[in-house]
């Protein structure tokens, strides 16, 4: 049952520039699904009911590929100053919401549901009015630094370009996971400055200033290293798409599916596979697809998406080379 008391805000209204592509960033996609989709999927799958996306740049693209979400509001950002700003530009759609926002970045993909449950039970339990996950890294990279005291209380954050050597050493992240206070949030939001290296508007500053208001600010480290990982770039998509390619192999096995060389095999997400089945080296399987208990896959087989094999189904490659299976006409292309 959807939790009306708490709303997602998805940024993605970034420009997408480094991607070098025609189309949204959020758009494309990671084992079969928009990086998008993997997003909005996490958040109904912690309970989260309303999803209210920002979206500028290509927002047509994006519009168009959600028009039959019943989910969700959305919201313009033009011209995109900052996440803060975001925030600001999404303050008319959530007029009347006096509940906790969990705010998420739209590029990134392999956040889970259980770590936006996490979250926000977290926030709720210790009645704090800032809750953030974090994450240790081994190399922070770009990512903001966790700030904390002597005694581990939440400072604040600082963004990487504006850190000093010393914190830029702290390996304690920022992936961009927030569960606010609505109504406090939108009480400091006017507050929040642009004085900066990029001179944009951080949704960061809102968080030490909720603290010197004197608010209760959690940071907890429960986030994977793989759901800090956001796309930018194309060699950051070939990155995710490995990371999100190992997650979903590793649940198959968990649930008795035999994947005898998971280094050549590729399954799709909304692929559903029966226990005992044997996956062959060198395989792909496009999603959505099902397959059967006790089947035998490959090696060498391509399953298009649109895929149903019954238990006990086996496609293997023909004597002079690989299987590829053809889909029936009127089923996926």
């Amino acid at each position: 049952m959807a939790d009306t008391d708490v709303k997602s805000l998805i940024l993605a209204a970034g420009m997408s520039t480094r991607l070098k592509s025609a189309r949204s960033k959020v758009l494309h996609e990671v084992c079969g699904k928009p990086i998008l989709t993997w997003v909005l999927e996490a958040c109904r799958g912690a309970g989260i009911g309303h999803q209210v996306l920002v979206v500028g740049a290509l927002r047509d693209q994006i519009q168009d590929a959600y028009a039959d979400a019943g989910d969700i509001t959305w919201v313009v950002q033009d011209p995109q100053q900052g996440t803060g700003h975001a925030v600001i530009t999404a303050e008319d759609a959530l007029a009347d919401f006096t509940g906790d926002l969990v705010v998420l970045m739209g590029d990134a993909p392999l956040i889970r549901p259980e770590t936006i449950r996490t979250l926000i039970q977290t926030h709720r339990d210790e009645k704090a009015t800032v809750t953030l996950i974090t994450a240790i890294l081994d190399d922070p990279k770009w990512f903001g630094r966790i700030v904390r005291d002597a005694g581990g209380n939440l400072q604040g954050i600082v963004e990487a370009r504006d850190a000093t050597p010393e914190q830029q050493a702290i390996r304690e992240v920022n992936p961009a996971y927030y569960c606010f206070d609505w109504p406090a949030l939108r009480e400091v939001l006017p507050r929040i400055s642009n004085n900066n290296v990029k001179h944009e508007y951080y949704l960061t500053d809102a968080v030490g200033l909720l603290i010197h208001a004197g608010h209760k600010a959690l940071a907890v480290p429960a986030a994977q290293p793989a759901e800090c990982e956001a796309v930018n770039s194309r060699a950051d998509l070939a990155r995710v798409i490995a990371l999100a390619r190992q997650r979903i192999l590793a649940a198959h096995m968990a649930e008795g599916v035999t994947i005898e060389d998971p280094a050549t095999t590729t399954i799709d997400a909304g692929v559903t596979i029966g226990p005992d089945t044997v996956i062959g080296p060198c395989t792909v399987i496009r999603g959505p697809s099902t397959i059967g208990a006790g089947c035998r896959v490959g090696p060498l087989a391509h399953l298009p998406a649109g895929t149903v094999l019954d238990d006990g189904d086996e496609v293997g490659p023909p004597a002079g080379g690989p299987a590829f299976l053809e889909p029936e006409p009127g089923e996926a292309d």
